[in-house]
């Protein structure tokens, strides 16, 4: 019965609440059959299992359930590249692993893998054995360009991390949103639902994201903004609690027009549920985070980081921008009665001036911290995240802070200048220690202590990673054996490891077997995913694979 009650909370923490299947239906060209008899294996999530962008809704990038990869053997004796899988075209979303996924006629490992091209993969993840490939272009349809912006280039296609249910659908679906172009110029973005066995479209899909709202901003006609697929990127990973799936859109580079939309999809039909833009009545304010999902909390509040955008600073009476824009704001949305609204939010005193300069929070990615506990006893729910500007902001998600002209003391932390190169990646957290890595800086552990951060790092990696940092993930078994996982954007890539405990101990990194464990170049936002015993990275042209040597 604890057996039980265990793997149902833990659906209900990756994928959200198991409902009875729908039928799949046909769509993507897949390589598979497309009627296969209903999994029989345990569908609901493993420990092991990584189901969505950096392992939790949280977006922590931490598993407490690594029992293979150690302290002791993460090193280049007995420690290297073990395998690649090759794909065709660039990985920028991180890879998801399934286990005893029934596919191939068996209970199998299975690695899932999309690229830029707008295909979609199953791999064995222990034998590299290819199960499926889909592609998400209809006919007579080409990835997108590039926009003339360098930030998703050369083609867009897949961008953003699926998230991946394994009670949606006869065997499991996995979402993602694809871009395409059509033999007339038109481009299209949709949300794909396939199943875990086949590579079939679910549920009636590919739907074609489409949408409205009130407003005179950017894009916007006869008091509507527009959704224009074309001004857009689907980067940051989705999201799906309950059985909502959740999309945020960000901009090619800063080409307007654009607005800063955030939408809902039933994971079971594909239709969409709620629409909200934050910023209406103006321009900008993009989604971008570094590719990081949008976060969760146990209530099902969500939470992103804005980019630079219009911010209203005259505010209601209850102190929200009196016409709803919120650009550069640390955001808290609800879904509670079905609607995307605003629940709560924080902007820096001079946020205006910070969007002006280009200098916005939307550069990094935020996580949902664990409720910690101060030395008086008090529970604080927390958030933190971190942009362009070098500072560190730690919110109370009960009572964010919302906007003082004058100074940011309403915000529970705030750690000033602590990361001069800027942030363009994600924080992990890890057995009270939360893990940064700004650009052409050194990874850093900020210690938690009476539920705030150190204002300086407890340890720090004695390499700086370039442009764009680091996304750090951490594997551990329990509060034991923890590895901090990270990569340089150098070329080649390189994936270092090191000590949890003391990031000045470095364990292990691609460069030091000479060219054994090299991968080629990786891509400025991959992040390492760890499963059973070996770490994934993604790659311009492929997963590499990383594991104790044979």
């Amino acid at each position: 019965m604890l057996f039980a009650l265990l793997f149902i909370g833990l659906a209900t923490l990756y994928c959200g609440a198991a409902t009875a299947p729908a039928s799949a239906s046909s769509g993507a060209a897949a390589t598979s059959a497309q009627s296969p008899p209903i999994n029989p294996g345990l569908r609901l999530p493993y420990p092991t299992d990584v189901l969505t962008y950096h392992n939790n809704v949280y977006r922590q990038g931490m598993t407490s359930q690594e029992t293979t990869l150690t302290t002791s053997n993460v090193n280049s004796t007995t420690f290297g590249k073990i395998a690649f899988d090759t794909v065709d075209g660039k990985v920028d979303a991180q890879p998801l692993y399934v286990n005893e996924q029934f596919i191939g006629g068996n209970l199998n490992n299975v690695l899932y893998v999309v690229t830029e091209n707008d295909s979609i993969y199953a791999f064995d993840a222990n034998s590299g054995r290819q199960y499926w490939k889909s592609s998400a272009l209809g006919q007579g349809e080409t990835p997108s360009d590039d926009h003339g912006c360098s930030q998703i280039t050369p083609q867009i296609g897949i961008t953003n991390t699926p998230v991946i249910d394994k009670s949606g659908g006869p065997n499991g679906a996995i979402y993602f949103v694809a871009m395409t172009k059509d033999s007339s110029g038109n481009y299209h973005q949709r949300l794909h639902a396939l199943d875990l066995t086949t590579g079939a479209e679910l549920f009636g899909g590919p739907t074609e994201i489409q949408a409205t709202y009130p407003g005179t901003g950017d894009g916007s006609q006869n008091g509507m903004v527009i959704f224009a697929p074309g001004q857009f990127a689907e980067r940051a990973g989705l999201l799906e609690y309950g059985i909502t799936i959740y999309i945020a859109f960000t901009s090619h580079c800063d080409d307007r027009p654009y607005t800063g939309w955030l939408m809902a999809y039933n994971a079971r039909t594909l239709a969409q549920t709620s629409v909200i833009d934050v910023t209406p009545n103006g321009n900008e304010g993009a989604i971008w985070m570094t590719g990081n999902g949008l976060a969760s909390d146990s209530s099902g509040n969500i939470y992103f980081l804005d980019a630079n955008g219009v911010f209203d600073t005259t505010l209601n009476s209850q102190g929200f921008p009196i016409n709803g824009d919120y650009g550069n704001a640390f955001m808290k949305i609800s879904n509670a009665s079905g609607t995307l609204t605003v629940a709560d939010y924080f902007n820096m005193h001079n946020t205006v001036q910070e969007s002006d300069s280009d200098e916005d929070l939307g550069s990094g990615g935020c996580i949902v911290l664990p409720d910690l506990m101060d030395n008086n006893g008090q529970v604080h729910h927390l958030a933190v995240g971190a942009g362009k500007d070098t500072n560190i902001y730690i919110v109370n998600r009960d009572n964010m802070g919302k906007f003082n002209p004058n100074n940011d003391n309403a915000i529970y932390q705030e750690i000033d200048g602590v990361l001069p190169g800027g942030v363009w990646s994600s924080p992990a957290y890890f057995n009270n220690t939360v893990y940064y890595g700004d650009v052409g800086d050194n990874l850093k552990a900020f210690a938690i202590s009476n539920a705030k951060l150190s204002t300086t790092p407890a340890s720090q990696s004695p390499e700086t990673f370039p442009y764009p940092g680091t996304t750090p993930t951490v594997s551990a078994s329990g509060t034991s054996n923890g590895i901090v996982w990270a990569i340089a954007n150098s070329s080649p890539a390189v994936l270092y490891a090191y000590d949890a405990t003391n990031l000045a101990h470095e364990l292990y990194n691609s460069n030091q077997a000479g060219s054994r464990d090299q991968f080629g170049a990786g891509n400025k936002f991959i992040t390492p995913m760890i499963a059973n015993g070996k770490v994934f990275v993604g790659t311009q042209t492929g997963v590499a694979v990383f594991g104790l040597l044979p």
